[in-house]
């Protein structure tokens, strides 16, 4: 199967892990025409594989899985316990995992989906394929022209492009700060058009079907959407991360890397505005924050909440995903 034989609806919802993403909202979405993503991260290879299960006795064949590519651990421990401790006295310490990569890679070869998507790097070429032989087509996430080619040259069929303008993660291969690392979507397309010809999902702040034509228009050939489908009733979101979107009381998003270790954007709080020192230390920070934010919620204290969204998040509406996928592929064509 050709990737572009996955997308006649030309829209990829996207996979947002840590809740709101269910295999509901990838049956509905991908039941009006889209393309659904599962999300692995934060998940053991057993639970992975209990949702695409779900999916399937959904009646819903053409999916995706999105993974976590691990990176490294954090080489400044020193810093990392001093953020953690100014954080609060109670988190637990910033502890390193993988993810369970080869977990999930090995379970996604003994069943494979149509598609796999990676987040955060490249997987070497031989995973890739391995997926291949297994007739699983692979999505690699990519933020700048020099990540998309390494992608190309792993073998990868298709590339999500993502601009700074994305909710949640920032799926940058190297988890460092640097000068000329956050393109907008636009340019982005173009830069990695000139650098490759796989075909371009892009990624970023996309809420409306006339969005959707333009990235169309600049090259991509689908539109991945992640933000517009978080006040969905078949999305897991948090009721008050729902709410928030639609909350007069929060006008911005900003980049922070307080909750997770991991430049990620979400809608500005007064935990983001408070820890604007974290080091990068994923997913050591996101791990040690975990039953903080945890807590927060059952309290009801969006403060102390990771809210993450894209810039557009004032679009997002409280319907179907039937219906939002219909609103963005009015004018796709």
């Amino acid at each position: 199967m050709a990737f572009l034989d996955l997308l006649p609806g030309r829209i990829v919802v996207a996979p947002m892990a840590g809740g709101p993403t269910t295999p509901a909202l990838v049956a509905a979405a991908s039941s009006a025409g889209a393309l659904g993503f599962l999300a692995a991260g934060y998940k053991t290879a057993a639970s992975m594989m209990a949702d695409i299960a779900a999916v399937r006795t959904a009646g819903v064949d053409v999916f995706g899985v999105n993974v976590f590519v691990p990176g490294v651990p954090c080489a400044e421990a020193e810093d990392l316990a001093r953020y953690l401790k100014s954080v609060d006295a109670q988190v637990s310490d910033g502890v390193w995992d993988d993810d369970d990569f080869v977990g999930k890679v090995t379970a996604l070869l003994s069943d494979p989906p149509p598609v796999v998507s990676f987040t955060f790097g490249c997987p070497d070429a031989p995973v890739i394929s391995a997926l291949h032989d297994a007739g699983t087509l692979v999505v690699v996430t990519v933020t700048n022209p020099s990540e998309a080619r390494v992608a190309a040259d792993a073998g990868a069929d298709a590339l999500c492009v993502q601009g700074v303008e994305a909710g949640a993660h920032r799926g940058t291969f190297a988890n460092v700060d640097a000068p000329g690392r956050d393109y907008e979507l636009l340019p982005l397309l173009v830069v990695v058009a000139a650098a490759t010809d796989l075909p371009l999902i892009a990624a970023g702040g996309l809420m409306t079907a006339a969005q959707v034509r333009q990235v169309r228009t600049v090259g991509a050939v689908a539109a991945q959407c992640g933000t517009a489908f978080l006040r969905c009733p078949e999305s897991g979101a948090h009721p008050l991360h729902k709410a928030a979107l639609g909350n007069p009381r929060f006008t911005t998003t900003a980049l922070t890397r307080a909750f997770s270790g991991r430049l990620a954007r979400g809608l500005v709080n007064r935990f983001m505005l408070d820890h604007t020192d974290a080091p990068a230390a994923f997913p050591e920070i996101n791990n040690a924050t975990r039953a903080l934010r945890a807590a927060a919620a059952a309290l009801g204290d969006i403060d102390r909440m990771s809210l993450w969204a894209g810039q557009g998040f004032r679009a997002a509406l409280e319907l179907p995903a039937r219906e939002v996928v219909a609103r963005l592929t009015t004018y796709a064509g």
